[in-house]
Parts: structure tokens; sequence; C-alpha cells
């Protein structure tokens, strides 16, 4: 595991806020994810919180990237409503990230304690789920 740490994007991490904050209204949306595109742009999105389970914000967030042609993410960051401030991806939401964006960089921490990590950093001994198909070719 490594322990580099990256450049916190912080404008990446008030853009997630400000969907947080603008966007998220009672149960049913009350994270928001943002992400940077390997072109630069910012993609956002909320979760869709259902009683049978729902997409996380970063999961929606990797459909609407997908939607508006930003298919290489290069740093994402998830913020609760209520100024609960940046919260770290589920397991779930980690394996993902994983499968989808293997040299992705995560923000998680809080405070003055806010920090970039790589994804695989957040998942020690992992398992890559493409490492683990069988290929027909």
């Amino acid at each position: 595991m490594s322990t580099q740490q990256h450049t916190v994007d912080h404008e990446l991490i008030e853009a997630a806020a400000h969907v947080a904050r603008t966007r998220c209204r009672g149960d049913n949306h009350t994270m928001a994810a943002a992400a940077r595109a390997r072109d630069g742009r910012i993609v956002t999105a909320v979760n869709a919180y259902h009683f049978t389970g729902g997409p996380c914000a970063e999961l929606v967030l990797i459909g609407a990237a997908a939607a508006q042609g930003a298919h290489e993410l290069t740093t994402i960051v998830a913020v609760g409503d209520r100024d609960r401030g940046v919260v770290p991806p589920c397991g779930r939401c980690r394996q993902v990230l994983l499968d989808y964006f293997p040299s992705l960089k995560v923000i998680v921490g809080e405070g003055d304690r806010l920090r970039t990590v790589r994804i695989v950093d957040l998942l020690p001994e992992t398992y890559v789920w493409a490492d683990h198909q069988i290929d027909e070719g």
C-alpha cells in the first residue's frame, strides 16, 4: 500500500458541496459527488436513496459522466448534505470505482486533514474484477 499524498482539489470539493447544499432535499438525496474528468471538466451527481437500496452519489456520477462523454475520471469526492463535509466512499463504491478507474484518486478526510489518496490505497489486498474474467479471445 502506498502512502503517497496528492494535491487536494478544492474546486472539486466546492462543486460537490454546492450540489449538496442546493440539490439535496429530504431523505432521497443526501449525498453529492463531483469528479474531475481527464479533460479538466467537473461532473456532479447526487445519490438516489430508496428503502430497497439505491445507488450512492459516486455510482450515479459514473453514469452521468459516461452520458456526458467523460469516460476517464481522475479524482472524485463525495460531500454530505447539511454541511456534513467530505464523506469517504462506502465499500461497494470503492470496489466499483477501482474496477472502472484503477488510477482514480479520492479525496477523504475532514477539515485540515483532507487528503487525496489513490483508490487502491482505500482497498488494500484488492480484488480487481477484470483480472478474474475469462479471456475468450
